[in-house]
Protein backbone atom coordinates (compact mmCIF):
# COMPACT_ATOMS: atom_id res chain seq x y z
CA UNK A 1 0.00 0.00 0.00
CA UNK A 2 1.22 3.17 -0.98
CA UNK A 3 0.01 6.68 -0.14
CA UNK A 4 0.48 9.53 -2.95
CA UNK A 5 0.53 12.84 -1.67
CA UNK A 6 -0.75 15.34 -4.23
CA UNK A 7 -1.78 19.25 -4.03
CA UNK A 8 -5.42 19.29 -4.06
CA UNK A 9 -8.39 17.35 -4.71
CA UNK A 10 -8.24 17.94 -8.44
CA UNK A 11 -4.95 16.93 -8.37
CA UNK A 12 -6.14 13.69 -7.09
CA UNK A 13 -8.72 13.34 -9.44
CA UNK A 14 -6.64 13.51 -12.13
CA UNK A 15 -3.93 11.64 -10.75
CA UNK A 16 -6.54 8.84 -9.99
CA UNK A 17 -7.80 9.29 -13.43
CA UNK A 18 -4.57 8.24 -15.25
CA UNK A 19 -4.21 5.77 -13.07
CA UNK A 20 -8.07 4.07 -13.27
CA UNK A 21 -6.96 4.68 -17.34
CA UNK A 22 -4.02 2.95 -17.36
CA UNK A 23 -5.10 0.02 -15.43
CA UNK A 24 -8.18 -0.31 -18.11
CA UNK A 25 -5.69 0.01 -21.04
CA UNK A 26 -3.89 -3.23 -19.33
CA UNK A 27 -6.77 -4.91 -18.43
CA UNK A 28 -7.96 -4.87 -21.32
CA UNK A 29 -4.94 -5.77 -23.59
CA UNK A 30 -4.81 -9.30 -20.62
CA UNK A 31 -8.48 -10.09 -20.69
CA UNK A 32 -10.45 -7.90 -22.97
CA UNK A 33 -12.68 -6.32 -20.71
CA UNK A 34 -11.87 -4.69 -17.50
CA UNK A 35 -14.12 -4.81 -14.71
CA UNK A 36 -14.87 -1.56 -12.86
CA UNK A 37 -16.57 -0.34 -9.14
CA UNK A 38 -17.56 3.03 -8.90
CA UNK A 39 -17.27 4.94 -6.12
CA UNK A 40 -19.60 7.94 -5.18
CA UNK A 41 -18.33 10.97 -3.56
CA UNK A 42 -17.32 14.89 -4.98
CA UNK A 43 -13.62 13.96 -5.55
CA UNK A 44 -14.85 10.63 -7.69
CA UNK A 45 -17.19 13.18 -9.64
CA UNK A 46 -14.05 14.98 -10.66
CA UNK A 47 -12.40 11.99 -11.23
CA UNK A 48 -15.18 10.82 -13.96
CA UNK A 49 -15.09 14.28 -15.44
CA UNK A 50 -11.19 13.61 -16.35
CA UNK A 51 -11.82 10.25 -17.66
CA UNK A 52 -14.85 11.28 -20.04
CA UNK A 53 -13.20 14.62 -21.18
CA UNK A 54 -9.93 12.75 -21.90
CA UNK A 55 -11.92 9.93 -23.48
CA UNK A 56 -9.15 7.65 -22.18
CA UNK A 57 -11.07 4.69 -21.54
CA UNK A 58 -12.77 2.25 -24.27
CA UNK A 59 -15.44 2.26 -22.83
CA UNK A 60 -17.06 -0.34 -24.82
CA UNK A 61 -15.21 -2.81 -23.48
CA UNK A 62 -15.72 -1.92 -19.79
CA UNK A 63 -18.56 -3.69 -17.37
CA UNK A 64 -19.57 -0.52 -15.14
CA UNK A 65 -20.43 -1.59 -11.39
CA UNK A 66 -20.83 0.02 -8.31
CA UNK A 67 -19.45 -0.74 -4.60
CA UNK A 68 -22.49 0.86 -2.45
CA UNK A 69 -25.79 3.01 -2.64
CA UNK A 70 -28.09 5.02 -0.74
CA UNK A 71 -31.93 3.68 -0.38
CA UNK A 72 -32.98 6.23 -3.33
CA UNK A 73 -34.22 5.99 -7.08
CA UNK A 74 -31.77 6.67 -10.23
CA UNK A 75 -32.91 10.28 -10.69
CA UNK A 76 -32.29 11.79 -6.80
CA UNK A 77 -29.45 13.96 -6.04
CA UNK A 78 -28.11 11.85 -3.96
CA UNK A 79 -27.56 8.51 -6.31
CA UNK A 80 -24.30 7.82 -6.62
CA UNK A 81 -25.56 6.30 -9.79
CA UNK A 82 -26.64 9.49 -11.09
CA UNK A 83 -23.72 11.18 -10.43
CA UNK A 84 -22.09 8.60 -12.20
CA UNK A 85 -24.16 8.75 -15.70
CA UNK A 86 -23.84 12.29 -15.60
CA UNK A 87 -19.90 13.12 -14.89
CA UNK A 88 -19.00 9.80 -16.95
CA UNK A 89 -21.48 7.36 -18.85
CA UNK A 90 -23.26 9.78 -20.75
CA UNK A 91 -20.51 11.83 -21.59
CA UNK A 92 -19.14 8.44 -22.59
CA UNK A 93 -22.10 6.87 -24.91
CA UNK A 94 -21.69 3.80 -22.31
CA UNK A 95 -24.01 1.61 -23.80
CA UNK A 96 -26.67 0.72 -21.34
CA UNK A 97 -26.12 -3.18 -21.38
CA UNK A 98 -22.30 -2.75 -19.74
CA UNK A 99 -23.80 -0.51 -16.89
CA UNK A 100 -25.41 -2.74 -13.42
CA UNK A 101 -26.66 -0.16 -11.06
CA UNK A 102 -27.59 -1.24 -7.91
CA UNK A 103 -31.91 -0.99 -7.56
CA UNK A 104 -32.16 0.77 -4.24
CA UNK A 105 -35.46 2.45 -5.23
CA UNK A 106 -37.19 -0.74 -4.19
CA UNK A 107 -38.84 -1.68 -1.19
CA UNK A 108 -36.81 -5.13 -0.05
CA UNK A 109 -33.34 -3.94 -0.16
CA UNK A 110 -32.20 -7.28 0.78
CA UNK A 111 -33.65 -8.47 -2.35
CA UNK A 112 -31.88 -5.81 -4.00
CA UNK A 113 -28.46 -6.77 -2.66
CA UNK A 114 -29.23 -10.42 -3.67
CA UNK A 115 -29.79 -10.09 -7.19
CA UNK A 116 -26.60 -7.30 -7.41
CA UNK A 117 -25.35 -10.08 -6.03
CA UNK A 118 -26.38 -12.32 -8.32
CA UNK A 119 -25.78 -9.56 -11.71
CA UNK A 120 -22.05 -9.48 -10.77
CA UNK A 121 -21.77 -13.08 -11.08
CA UNK A 122 -23.68 -13.50 -14.25
CA UNK A 123 -21.45 -10.80 -15.85
CA UNK A 124 -18.10 -12.23 -14.23
CA UNK A 125 -18.79 -15.88 -14.92
CA UNK A 126 -18.32 -16.36 -10.78
CA UNK A 127 -21.21 -18.00 -8.36
CA UNK A 128 -23.24 -16.96 -5.66
CA UNK A 129 -21.82 -19.04 -2.25
CA UNK A 130 -18.60 -19.35 -4.13
CA UNK A 131 -15.25 -16.95 -3.27
CA UNK A 132 -15.89 -13.49 -5.05
CA UNK A 133 -14.64 -12.92 -8.73
CA UNK A 134 -11.83 -10.92 -8.90
CA UNK A 135 -12.78 -7.56 -10.05
CA UNK A 136 -9.79 -5.43 -11.77
CA UNK A 137 -10.53 -2.10 -9.95
CA UNK A 138 -12.65 -0.98 -7.33
CA UNK A 139 -12.49 2.82 -6.49
CA UNK A 140 -13.38 3.66 -2.73
CA UNK A 141 -13.21 6.84 -0.62
CA UNK A 142 -13.13 7.26 3.39
CA UNK A 143 -15.43 8.72 5.43
CA UNK A 144 -14.36 10.87 8.03
CA UNK A 145 -15.80 8.21 10.75
CA UNK A 146 -13.06 5.79 8.78
CA UNK A 147 -16.25 4.08 6.89
CA UNK A 148 -15.53 3.19 3.02
CA UNK A 149 -18.33 2.11 0.54
CA UNK A 150 -20.86 1.95 2.81
CA UNK A 151 -19.63 -0.25 5.73
CA UNK A 152 -19.78 2.08 8.47
CA UNK A 153 -18.07 1.65 12.27
CA UNK A 154 -19.71 -1.22 13.99
CA UNK A 155 -22.08 -2.64 11.41
CA UNK A 156 -22.92 -5.86 10.45
CA UNK A 157 -21.89 -5.56 7.40
CA UNK A 158 -18.33 -6.08 8.61
CA UNK A 159 -18.12 -9.26 9.61
CA UNK A 160 -19.86 -10.89 6.36
CA UNK A 161 -18.21 -13.69 4.71
CA UNK A 162 -20.37 -15.63 2.83
CA UNK A 163 -22.47 -13.00 0.76
CA UNK A 164 -20.71 -10.68 -1.61
CA UNK A 165 -23.31 -7.71 -1.59
CA UNK A 166 -25.75 -7.12 1.52
CA UNK A 167 -28.11 -4.56 2.76
CA UNK A 168 -26.57 -2.54 5.60
CA UNK A 169 -28.33 -1.22 8.68
CA UNK A 170 -26.42 1.87 9.46
CA UNK A 171 -27.80 3.11 12.68
CA UNK A 172 -26.18 5.88 13.20
CA UNK A 173 -27.73 7.52 10.12
CA UNK A 174 -30.83 6.10 10.61
CA UNK A 175 -31.13 4.45 6.88
CA UNK A 176 -29.67 1.41 5.13
CA UNK A 177 -27.52 1.11 2.35
CA UNK A 178 -27.03 -1.57 -0.23
CA UNK A 179 -22.97 -2.15 -0.21
CA UNK A 180 -20.14 -4.60 -1.23
CA UNK A 181 -18.19 -6.30 1.55
CA UNK A 182 -14.70 -6.78 2.10
CA UNK A 183 -14.44 -10.25 0.41
CA UNK A 184 -14.88 -8.94 -2.39
CA UNK A 185 -13.03 -6.11 -1.99
CA UNK A 186 -10.12 -7.99 -0.90
CA UNK A 187 -10.31 -10.29 -4.44
CA UNK A 188 -9.99 -7.26 -6.93
CA UNK A 189 -6.86 -6.99 -8.74
CA UNK A 190 -6.49 -3.08 -7.85
CA UNK A 191 -8.30 -1.22 -5.13
CA UNK A 192 -7.49 2.71 -5.28
CA UNK A 193 -8.34 5.25 -2.10
CA UNK A 194 -9.28 8.56 -2.94
CA UNK A 195 -9.63 10.71 0.58
CA UNK A 196 -9.49 14.66 0.50
CA UNK A 197 -10.27 17.81 2.53
CA UNK A 198 -9.12 18.54 5.68
CA UNK A 199 -11.83 17.27 7.65
CA UNK A 200 -10.54 13.37 6.87
CA UNK A 201 -7.11 14.72 8.25
CA UNK A 202 -7.46 13.30 11.43
CA UNK A 203 -9.12 9.86 10.48
CA UNK A 204 -6.73 9.26 7.51
CA UNK A 205 -3.97 9.71 10.16
CA UNK A 206 -5.55 7.15 12.35
CA UNK A 207 -6.42 4.32 9.64
CA UNK A 208 -2.70 4.68 8.19
CA UNK A 209 -0.77 5.26 11.41
CA UNK A 210 -2.56 4.43 14.78
CA UNK A 211 -3.42 1.37 15.96
CA UNK A 212 -5.45 -1.35 14.61
CA UNK A 213 -8.93 -0.95 15.27
CA UNK A 214 -11.24 -1.98 11.82
CA UNK A 215 -14.22 -2.34 13.75
CA UNK A 216 -13.96 1.39 15.19
CA UNK A 217 -12.33 2.66 11.16
CA UNK A 218 -13.69 -0.25 8.89
CA UNK A 219 -10.94 1.75 5.81
CA UNK A 220 -7.76 0.28 7.90
CA UNK A 221 -9.27 -3.39 6.51
CA UNK A 222 -7.72 -1.23 3.47
CA UNK A 223 -4.30 -1.37 4.34
CA UNK A 224 -3.58 -4.55 4.68
CA UNK A 225 -4.93 -5.95 1.33
CA UNK A 226 -2.13 -6.10 -1.49
CA UNK A 227 -4.39 -5.36 -3.62
CA UNK A 228 -5.11 -1.42 -2.41
CA UNK A 229 -2.06 -0.44 -4.47
CA UNK A 230 -2.42 3.51 -3.89
CA UNK A 231 -4.05 5.69 -1.21
CA UNK A 232 -4.46 9.08 -3.54
CA UNK A 233 -4.33 12.15 -0.63
CA UNK A 234 -4.78 15.56 -1.15
CA UNK A 235 -2.45 18.02 1.25
CA UNK A 236 -5.28 18.54 3.58
CA UNK A 237 -6.32 14.92 3.95
CA UNK A 238 -2.79 14.40 4.59
CA UNK A 239 -1.90 17.50 6.75
CA UNK A 240 -1.45 14.68 10.16
CA UNK A 241 0.25 12.32 8.68
CA UNK A 242 4.20 11.77 10.07
CA UNK A 243 5.28 9.77 7.12
CA UNK A 244 6.18 11.25 4.26
CA UNK A 245 4.71 8.94 1.46
CA UNK A 246 5.17 9.41 -2.01
CA UNK A 247 4.26 13.30 -3.21
CA UNK A 248 3.19 13.81 -6.59
CA UNK A 249 2.15 11.80 -9.46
Amino acid sequence: MRVCRLGDADEVARTAADATAGAARGAIAERGVFTLVLAGGDTPRRMYERLAGDSAIDGSRVEFFWGDERPVPPEHPDSNFGMARAALLRPLGIDPVRIHRIETERADLDAAARDYENELAKVTGARPGEPPPHLDLVLLGMGDDGHTASLFPYTAALSESQRWVVANDVPALSTRRVTIVFPLIERARSVFVLVTGEKKAATLAEVLEGPLDPERLPSQRLCAHPGVEWFFVDAAAASRLRSRGRSGA
